[in-house]
């Protein structure tokens, strides 16, 4: 028997869809084209698919991330509920959020503008020469860069490199999961591959490129070249290859070098004959935004050692001069980009962005994204640092994360207890609370991206005082602060003085690739010169992942002044 499940988007229109008993209701948003932001990839263990039943009626697994009052209220797990009966939902806008409302490290702010002209210029002035051979005097070209949660693209002509147009937009595989791991595993289904290649390239590239054309006027037979920078996987799923390699030992990806492809292949709106580069992956888990990005960082042609950390769904590092280049990847999870914390969400309206808490009341001040009046939500990547490390700072929390003082805003219950950053009457809905979970979570996190630093340091009898320069790029690198970041042992202490943001390193690169077929050839030649280490197989590691799982270490030393 069917049954007609109707989805009621608080951004306009309905959808509605047969559906047979049992099927699931994320599952079935998804076939109905109804985007329901699912980090966990529908395990229910994040609990961001929250629709509200409006009638009707659905089996439901019981879970922890809905309280009695929630469930009275109607509100269920989309990923936990299966079809029971005709049925009708409510879809809140935060569930559609990452797919336009996402803030990012792209061309829309005068900042990053600035930032870009900067890293262009000096890219240049190292003696690479802009201009593209095939290209004639009308000539446009498209660089991307394919993050795992957004993707930023810019049209460019190929004669000056004038930035024509630009767009972002969340990447469309999020409906199957924050992560890459995640992403793989769904693409290894039956037609899932054809699945994430279509959410990641019609659903959102091929978007953003007519929106570009469109805004610049310009048509899309003038577009002979592309560029796309992603990681590994991305750029595999991008294309239709199997991915599954990447996850499995030995860790050997399909391709770290990608040629020979046409805008048609990859139906593409654009001259069907334009040529499309693929910035070069270097392994499984440091991929061509990795490459592209260490093009803009400088860092291949200078004697002095850099470090450079992008940080986003992955953390990715490379370290070296122009004598030698380590890179190597961490398995820091989502939690910089809101996954695995209970109140965590990604930088859109209403994500606490900073925070600063009084010592002795315990009472925080914090800032929204969106403005003054915006109703806080939850915690995105820079808040989150930020308030840890308050808590930390504060005595609130001890160096294991856990609650060591009571007040207002410490509630205790039988899973433990959680600061409360904005109580109910202030969100209009939950709280919004960080607790222990959450902070052990984000303490594994921070702790795989300092162990990875030192362990590249430490196969190289390197200590932090040989870095001249500590490089941030990514979208949530905008927003952190730095003090904040190395008191609770994130980053390294250095002077602050060595660190630098870079911004969209990766969508940087691209562009250069795109209008210069010397930087292209550099960053190929950056690809091939790189040494890639497998962390989970290298000596010492997981020794230096437990040593960092403290705040800020074990070893406190590393972050006195």
């Amino acid at each position: 028997m069917q049954y007609r499940v109707t989805f009621k988007l608080e951004s306009g229109g309905d959808h509605k869809v047969s559906a047979a008993f049992g099927e699931n209701i994320l599952e079935l948003a998804n076939r109905a084209g109804v985007d329901i932001d699912a980090p966990c990839s529908g395990n229910g263990t994040c609990g961001k698919c929250r629709l509200r039943l409006i009638s009707g009626a659905v089996d439901v697994t019981p879970n922890t991330h809905l309280s009695d009052e929630d469930y009275e209220d109607g509100w269920r797990l989309a990923c936990q509920s299966a079809v029971a009966g005709d049925a009708s939902f409510f879809v809140p806008g935060s569930a559609e959020a990452y797919k336009s409302g996402i803030r990012t490290a792209d061309l829309s702010s005068p900042q990053e503008t600035e930032l870009y002209e900067r890293e262009m210029a000096g890219i240049f002035s190292t003696g690479l020469k802009k201009g593209v051979a095939a290209a004639r005097e009308d000539d446009y070209g498209i660089a991307v860069d394919i993050g795992t949660t957004t993707v930023t693209a810019a049209l460019i002509r190929l004669s000056d490199g004038q930035v024509a147009a630009k767009a972002s937009a969340g990447n469309g595989q999020i409906r199957y999961g924050a992560d890459v791991i995640n992403r793989i595993i769904q693409s290894s289904k039956p037609g899932g591959r054809d699945k994430l290649r279509r959410a990641v390239c019609e659903d959102t590239i091929v978007p953003m490129m007519e929106t570009m054309l469109k805004s610049a006027d310009v048509e899309g037979n003038r577009v002979r070249r592309c560029v796309i920078a992603g990681n590994t996987t991305m750029e595999h799923l991008f294309v239709g290859e199997d991915a599954e390699s990447i996850r499995l030992e030995p860790y050997v990806p399909a391709f770290l070098e990608l040629h020979g492809k046409k805008a048609a292949e990859l139906r593409l709106p654009i001259n069907p004959e334009a040529e499309v580069l693929f910035a070069p992956n270097v392994g499984s888990y440091v991929g061509g935004d990795i490459t592209a990005g260490t093009l803009t960082t400088l860092l291949w042609n200078s004697n002095e050692l850099s470090l450079f950390i992008d940080l986003g769904t992955n953390g990715e590092l490379v370290y070296g001069n122009a004598d030698y280049m380590l890179c190597c990847a961490c398995s820091a999870g989502p939690a910089f980009e809101g996954g695995d914390i209970s109140c965590g969400m990604r930088a859109t309206v209403g994500a606490i962005e900073s925070c600063a808490i009084d010592e002795e009341t315990m009472e925080p001040s914090y800032e929204v994204v969106g403005g003054e009046g915006t109703v806080p939500a939850g915690l995105c990547g820079s808040g989150l640092i930020d308030t840890i490390s308050e808590l930390f700072r504060c005595g609130i929390i001890s160096p294991k994360g856990k609650f060591v003082r009571d007040g207002r805003r410490i509630r205790r219950d039988e899973y433990g207890a959680a600061y409360v950053l904005a109580f109910s009457e202030e969100t209009g809905g939950r709280d919004v609370e960080l607790n222990e979970i959450d902070i052990d979570n984000f303490i594994r996190a921070k702790g795989a991206i300092f162990s990875a630093i030192r362990t590249m340091l430490n196969s190289l009898d390197m200590t932090v005082d040989a870095i001249d320069h500590i490089y941030l790029a990514g979208g949530i690198g905008s927003g952190i602060d730095i003090e904040k970041a190395i008191s609770i042992g994130m980053l390294p202490r250095a002077e602050l003085s060595k660190y630098s943001y870079i911004g969209n390193s990766s969508l940087f690169g691209a562009c250069a690739m795109l209008i210069s077929d010397e930087a292209a050839d550099k960053v190929f030649e950056i690809g091939r010169n790189m040494t890639y280490i497998e962390l989970s197989s290298h000596p010492g590691y997981m020794d230096e992942f437990v040593a960092a799982c403290f705040l800020p270490h074990t070893d406190a030393s590393l972050f006195e002044d």
